[in-house]
């Protein structure tokens, strides 16, 4: 049976936050996406896309990346081409982790941390981390592929206490 459906194809996801305080280090947050396989879609990352990173096949791009939240509009972004991701995928969900350099930071040390999610000119989630205040890293959303093939964008807001390497490891489990 074919749907009418097309769901979600390509997600813009942008970060910001204000810089640390005069005098302070530098707040340092990172975008993650990680891709799972039909086969085992929570279980290990097939790929990790974050710093200095893309997909393998070019579907997933960080665009943007800061290390201080300086500077004017977003901070981070990264584009997911869902439409052209391969069938052997099933579910990518996206996260923030901070880095935690020289002592431990949760997103209530951040100054007014704010992700997007869109696709074009549709808003699909504005999120300020207020439920997850005392964790150093989240999940946020994920988009999950449905039987019918279209992609279907879902909310997953879940917080971590973990360092950036091990909340790599983790975000997919439910």
């Amino acid at each position: 049976m074919s749907s009418l459906n097309k769901g979600v194809s390509k997600v813009e996801v942008t970060l910001k936050w204000n810089p640390s305080r005069l005098g302070e280090p530098d707040h340092d947050l990172d975008l993650v996406a990680a891709t799972f396989a039909a086969g085992d879609p929570t279980g290990k990352p097939v790929y990790l896309v974050h710093f200095g990173s893309r997909s393998p096949d070019g579907t997933i791009t960080l665009n943007r990346d800061s290390r201080t939240g300086q500077g004017f509009g977003t901070d981070e972004e990264m584009t997911l081409e869902l439409d052209r991701l391969n069938a052997s995928f099933a579910r990518v969900v996206v996260g923030v982790a901070i880095q935690q350099r020289d002592r431990r930071r949760t997103f209530a040390d951040i100054a007014t941390p704010e992700i997007r999610f869109a696709e074009g000119y549709t808003e699909l989630l504005e999120y300020a981390f207020a439920d997850v205040q005392d964790s150093t890293a989240a999940t946020v959303a994920e988009c999950v592929r449905a039987p019918s093939g279209a992609w279907e964008f879902r909310p997953s807001v879940r917080g971590f206490d973990a360092d950036p390497a091990h909340f790599a490891s983790v975000m997919g489990t439910r």
